[in-house]
């Protein structure tokens, strides 16, 4: 048996219970997370006392995958909120780290770079992010665009001085905590360290800080939610090799939005951290099909349309190795064609899994891990990698692309997910029972799916 200690993000479905059903594909692993209570939601920060006092209890870990915005700060979101003074945190860390190092023989950790929004959407950061979220986006991105960090663009005169001060100073105190982090790696104290870049442009602040850590020995990549699952696909330290094929091939150097690099780098790298090989067609142990856009990625919530899926899906499924569907052809949810299509071409023996959740690198980097945790399974549970499909397909399907589309507040669903549930049923060949969906960030940019496979 492997014990894992997996330290999420926070409470949200994809950091918390994805990590739990993926874990559950596999029974010789047994997965340790804390208590769900403790840990920060949109408005709640993770409780770090709690937390470190459940770290204390644990037998010893073979591994540990830790996100450390959750102790630092409380959470992602909490990171760019809490004004909490650098010494107070790095106090509350070196217990962490002493507690952290009795416990876990290997050790893969990542912290986010303070993102930038480019928009006055606060809801996840602070309350002037309303008005001066979009300036602050434009101050950093020309400010950074002029080539010398702290050549001021002239946007800093639309943002009120104190605002602008707490802002940046905000972003100094995260930064020098993760330069402290490289403090920590060069001592051996991480087995793995990764910088996450969320929500990037060509230009910014948070650019220049990635930059600035890599010059130093660090390791950056896009995306952010998904990292820890892609961190748990690289413990497993087995041998394995995936085959990227992109549908638009000869669209594969497009960028993503929220991304800063292109869609084929974005999976190459995600692959490569996961423990991934790349390898030819004929080599390859898993075929990885990516449903990329042409032109512009579709935005599903924004209403940003895109060229769907009109190919035949047929044409791009191997007969004879195992395959996994990657669908960024959109953000925030699928490409209603492409599934339509797999579904008529049914559950074949080699279907290994499918996502479309947010970003590519969200997307591409859930898949990589659960595909490897199921293709790699000591002691393969089927049972629970059905109920793992199902999520995703009536998260990312049913409800992302389409239900949705609906509504506009938190609501009862259910009857509007019964003709998605029949189709997933159909084509896993699982009949589902206590199909729930919930709100737990009451929101609707995410809900938490719950099912149970009947027997």
């Amino acid at each position: 048996m492997v014990n894992i200690c997996f330290i999420p993000l926070d409470n949200r479905p994809v950091c918390y219970t994805l990590a739990q059903e993926i874990m559950a594909c596999d029974k010789s692993i047994n997965a340790y997370l804390p208590p769900r209570e403790i840990m920060g939601g949109l408005t709640t920060y993770t409780d770090t006392q709690k937390l470190i006092e459940w770290l204390k209890s644990l037998p010893e870990m073979d591994i540990g995958i830790i996100s450390l915005d959750a102790i630092a700060y409380g959470g992602l979101v909490a990171s760019r909120r809490i004004s909490t003074e650098k010494s107070t945190i790095v106090e509350n860390l070196d217990i962490f780290k002493n507690v952290l190092k009795t416990k876990c023989k290997k050790i893969f950790a990542f912290s986010s770079i303070m993102r930038i929004s480019n928009n006055n959407y606060n809801i996840e950061e602070k309350e002037y992010w309303s008005k001066y979220g979009k300036k602050i986006f434009d101050y950093s991105y020309h400010t950074c665009k002029a080539g010398k960090w702290g050549m001021e663009s002239c946007i800093a005169n639309l943002i009120p001085d104190d605002i602008l001060a707490d802002y940046m100073a905000t972003r100094r105190r995260n930064f020098e905590i993760n330069k402290m982090y490289l403090d920590w790696k060069n001592e051996g104290f991480f087995d793995s360290l990764i910088f996450s870049k969320d929500d990037c442009a060509e230009y910014g602040f948070n650019v220049d800080e990635a930059k600035e850590l890599e010059s130093l020995g660090g390791e950056t990549i896009t995306g952010a939610d998904e990292i820890p699952l892609t961190l748990l696909a690289k413990s497993l330290d087995k041998p394995i090799s995936i085959c990227p094929i992109f549908i638009e091939d000869s669209q594969k150097h497009l960028i993503s939005k929220y991304e800063d690099v292109s869609i084929e780098n974005s999976v190459i790298k995600q692959a490569r951290l996961a423990g991934y090989d790349i390898k030819s067609y004929d080599d390859a142990d898993i075929v990885l099909i990516v449903n990329n856009f042409k032109v512009e990625q579709g935005e599903i919530v924004m209403k940003v349309d895109t060229e769907k899926f009109s190919g035949i899906l047929e044409t791009f499924i191997p007969k004879e190795k195992p395959y996994m569907i990657a669908d960024v052809r959109f953000a925030n949810g699928s490409d209603n064609n492409l599934v339509n299509q797999l579904f008529l071409h049914g559950k074949d023996k080699n279907f290994l899994g499918y996502a479309a959740w947010n970003t590519s690198a969200n997307t591409v980097g859930s898949l990589l891990c659960f595909a490897k945790y199921a293709f790699l399974a000591e002691e393969f549970d089927l049972k629970s990698y059905n109920k793992l499909l199902a999520i995703r397909f009536l998260d990312d399907w049913a409800y992302q692309a389409n239900i949705r589309q609906k509504i506009a507040e938190p609501c009862d669903i259910n009857a509007y997910a019964e003709p998605y549930i029949a189709k997933v049923e159909e084509f896993l060949g699982v009949k589902l029972k206590d199909v729930s969906f919930s709100f737990i960030w009451n929101r609707i940019f995410e809900t938490e799916v719950n099912l149970e496979i009947e027997t």
